[in-house]
């Protein structure tokens, strides 16, 4: 291995685990609900944008349909803790694993499409989830679930006196989607994916395995985006399709990592940093009669960083490459 680059994957380690710390400090000097709730949808976001990051930013495979999965996630976990009474925990495991499974499964016809066509595909696909969750009596339809309350508890990962339990496992997911992203990077599987990211032929003229590359990415990405869904649910006791497959969740998985820098391990965190906390302080601000300002503020944002920097604000931080022109 060169030595810059393990220095460099060293380096991200010492400034993950230093902003870890921070992080989980954090609360003790923050005491409002609305920064804290702030804080915690910051964390979520910015561990569903590197799970959605894995597969579309590392593996070039752009998905417009991550909220079926978040939404698989939600509904597995509270469907078996309504009606069966399996404890939240076991709800996320079995959640990410049915997603996982499904990603695989619909893997087998859309990975044959390239481009746009894949991107439609994502779109319609989690159209098609949405609409069965309406329909589907068995799991509440369009009225949705409401969770019952049965007092602040870890073991039932329901808490109605603070949200510091909330906060500290959205940190543990973001830190968890972090670390598996920067260990995949320089296993085989991340030098596949960038391989085939850049040229499926070339790549699979030298032997990688393109089509199981893929698998492996979707459901990676898959079982981390459904445990965020699982969270998220308990976070808000109350579901319905439009509240966690709504196409608004593909888009904030995918808008934070094309801000920050798609395809970089740092930025689909600098994005959720920035994007996160506006929209939120946005709509917080202008309350329903501002109904759609925060998307047109980070609209815009996207819009002009896109023109200005198209590799993302990661951008900034990195050193031109030297040539051997250079003088």
């Amino acid at each position: 291995m060169d030595k810059d680059f393990a220095a460099r994957r060293r380096r991200d380690l010492i400034i993950a685990a230093a902003l870890a710390t921070i992080a989980a400090l954090t609360p003790l000097f923050v005491k409002d609900v609305v920064v804290q709730n702030i804080l915690i949808l910051t964390l979520m976001y910015a561990g569903l944008s590197q799970s959605w990051n894995i597969l579309s930013g590392y593996c070039g495979q752009i998905s417009l349909g991550h909220a079926l999965y978040f939404g698989l996630g939600a509904y597995t976990t509270e469907l078996l803790f309504t009606k069966f009474g399996v404890l939240p925990w076991f709800g996320m495991l079995a959640g990410g694993v049915v997603s996982a499974l499904i990603a695989m499964g619909l893997g087998y016809p859309f990975f044959r499409l390239r481009g746009h066509y894949f991107v439609i595909a994502t779109i319609v696909i989690a159209e098609i989830g949405l609409l069965l969750f309406h329909n589907w009596e068995w799991a509440g339809a369009a009225m949705g679930i409401t969770i019952p309350i049965r007092g602040d508890s870890w073991l039932k990962f329901q808490f109605l006196r603070t949200k510091l339990p909330y906060f500290y496992f959205a940190l543990a997911l973001c830190c968890l989607a972090w670390f598996v992203t920067w260990w995949l990077e320089n296993s085989k599987w991340g030098f596949w994916w960038r391989a085939v990211k850049d040229n499926p032929e070339a790549a699979e003229s030298l032997g990688v395995d393109v089509f199981n590359s893929k698998m492996g990415a979707a459901a990676v990405s898959a079982f981390l985006v459904a445990v965020g869904g699982s969270f998220y649910a308990q976070f808000v006791s109350y579901i319905d399709p439009e509240s966690v497959m709504g196409f608004q969740f593909s888009l904030l998985m995918a808008l934070p990592a094309v801000l920050g820098g798609i395809g970089t391990l740092w930025g689909p965190v600098l994005g959720a940093a920035i994007l996160i906390p506006l929209t939120e302080l946005t709509r917080f601000k202008f309350g329903g009669s501002g109904r759609g300002v925060d998307l047109i503020v980070y609209g815009t944002l996207i819009v002009l960083i896109s023109l200005a920097l198209p590799r993302g604000l990661l951008s900034l931080f990195s050193r031109p490459k030297k040539t051997g022109a250079a003088r």
